[in-house]
């Protein structure tokens, strides 16, 4: 018996380490500066897209709404016989690596598309309902699958199909072989035959055009070896999308896939950027225009989805925030990234980066690009189908990456798909559990948000959130972002309903694990108080029922101050 007790007060304790909860704002000892989150569930609500929740490399423990299949190695996938080239990400080798990457089961090998129906089959089991494909447009795909490329086997050479958008001709489902030319209608009107249009509950949803086209020249230089013109890129982008809409005029055709600020400013430095800039701000603005003015003349829209890349700029320590080897030591380093996702959003703040230093005028980077698409694209969606901000089993990590998924929802961005750019992501699966699977019985965060503001933007980030069809929780997604200290979050909540108990999960910087954490039950007229320690980012949901939190055969008074708890367990162990 004495055991079976000491398993109850274990358990008991291990459930409600974090956090201490009161009624209204009572001040804590020890606790510096108090952070106010207030929340109006009327106000500033919009529909949070589930797309947001997407990555372009699969989690091991992490649900997802959204994947994408891109990257460099797509630009030159040949979907007739599977063979891919690397570019200069590894010798220009051309190989069946895209094979092995999606685990094609080798009776399929040799199988038209069998990289995308393997990837677009894994999606339908996971119930993932979005797919993003990748199109080539640079030129040329691989041959072959006979390793490096040479100078002298730059296209057109044996080493390369040439591509073209349109047959003209009848389309097969078995696509030759021998010819010299592999064909983009071909290859969507096999994916439609097989799956049904994207309107269907088993299509694929939407077509890149390419990937990163201003880099073609660095980093397909085998296959393109001038620098990509804003008219190359625009004409292809306009008959690439005809192609896919002539065949299934319900998919979402996304574009063009855009590799960081020097992309979107200036096209990479395009040769005839200063020729056609005119009274236009950035690349950004040109290519909405143009895609808008083309769109007109077709009668149909050709442009769904902006799509661009972000990895940021902002360093600190002396070190960027994202990509080389992470150092965990870098305090100062780790503290911006905390402060990173910022850039997207916020006025007030300036990252330290070239970007800021060169060109504030773009920053915050979600407004900008949104009062582009209004003025010259008006209803086209907004995605980030590549992005990371670093530290991805690191606790910072995981905060930015909880705080950018938050943005996102708040923000209306439509999809997005994080960039593994670390061998170990554990943070980054935790902050996608937060919203997707926070109680391990795959509920979520609501679907619609509402205001939420914080009276401290550097040390802390909230976002509030209802079901649609479920108007009796408030979910929160709250972050202590401050590196040292515990804050009282002191909640203030306008609503038209009465919230009277919450339960909470969460992870922080000793574990990845999201756990259920000590519960609300004390709360006063919409009002309560949550002491949150350092580095710690909680999914709270508030209920108008009052569910008292069980933990085994105790009933846990919510109104313990920690270091009651504290003095608790140590009397009990």
């Amino acid at each position: 018996m004495k055991k079976l007790a000491c398993l109850v007060v274990i358990t008991f304790i291990s459930s409600i380490t974090l956090g201490s909860v009161s009624g209204g704002h009572k001040a804590h000892a020890g606790v510096i500066g108090d952070i106010n989150i207030n929340v109006d569930t009327q106000a500033e609500k919009n529909a949070i897209s589930p797309y947001i929740y997407g990555t372009n490399q699969d989690f091991a423990n992490a649900k997802v709404n959204s994947r994408r299949i891109g990257g460099n190695r797509l630009s030159c996938y040949n979907w007739e016989n599977n063979f891919s080239n690397a570019g200069n990400d590894y010798m220009y080798s051309s190989d069946d690596y895209l094979m092995s990457l999606y685990n094609v089961p080798g009776e399929k090998r040799n199988e038209p598309a069998s990289v995308i129906t393997t990837f677009h089959d894994k999606s339908l089991a996971e119930g993932v309902p979005y797919s993003l494909v990748t199109l080539q447009a640079a030129g040329y795909v691989s041959a072959d699958g006979n390793g490096a490329v040479a100078k002298n086997e730059t296209a057109p050479s044996n080493r390369w199909k040439e591509v073209k958008f349109h047959k003209g001709g009848p389309l097969s489902l078995t696509p030759d072989l021998n010819d010299n030319y592999v064909y983009m209608d071909e290859f969507v009107n096999f994916l439609v035959n097989k799956y049904g249009k994207a309107s269907s509950l088993t299509g694929i949803k939407g077509y890149s055009l390419d990937n990163e086209p201003s880099l073609w020249s660095s980093t397909h230089s085998e296959v393109h070896p001038n620098k990509t013109t804003c008219a190359e890129i625009l004409n292809k982008d306009v008959e690439l999308s005809k192609t896919v809409k002539g065949i299934d005029p319900t998919a979402e055709v996304f574009g063009p896939a855009l590799y960081g600020f020097s992309a979107f400013n200036s096209f990479n430095d395009a040769p005839d950027w200063s020729s056609v800039k005119g009274n236009y701000s950035w690349f950004i603005d040109y290519y909405l225009d143009n895609m808008k003015k083309q769109s007109d003349a077709a009668g149909k829209r050709l442009l769904d989805v902006l799509d661009l890349h972000w990895y940021p700029e902002a360093t600190g320590g002396g070190s960027r925030i994202v990509g080389g080897t992470f150092d965990p030591n870098n305090i100062e380093c780790n503290k911006a990234r905390l402060q990173a996702p910022r850039t997207l959003w916020d006025p007030t703040y300036t990252e330290n980066s070239w970007i800021a230093q060169w060109d504030k005028w773009a920053l915050p980077l979600i407004p900008t690009v949104k009062a582009s698409i209004n003025r010259y694209n008006p209803g086209t969606k907004l995605s980030f189908s590549e992005y990371d901000y670093g530290g991805e089993n690191h606790i910072t990590g995981g905060i930015a990456e909880a705080d950018v998924l938050g943005i996102f929802g708040k923000y209306g961005v439509y999809n997005s798909n994080f960039w593994q750019c670390q061998d170990d992501d554990s943070y980054i699966q935790s902050a996608f559990n937060l919203y997707n699977n926070y109680d391990g019985n795959n509920s979520t965060y609501g679907d619609t948000n509402v205001k939420c503001n914080t009276s401290d933007v550097t040390n802390s980030s909230a976002y509030a959130s209802v079901v649609s069809k479920d108007g009796s929780k408030l979910h929160l997604i709250v972050l202590n972002k401050n590196y040292d200290s515990p804050v009282n979050f002191n909640f203030n909540i306008s609503s038209d309903k009465q919230y009277k108990s919450g339960k909470v999960w969460g992870f922080d910087k000793n574990s990845t694990a999201v756990i259920q954490k000590q519960g609300i039950t004390n709360i006063a007229n919409n009002k309560f108080t949550y002491k949150i320690p350092p580095l710690t980012a909680l999914h709270i949901v508030l209920d108008t029922n009052n569910n008292n939190i069980m933990y085994g055969n105790l009933n846990v008074d919510n109104t313990m101050d920690m270091l009651d708890f504290e003095a608790l367990r140590n009397k009990l162990l």
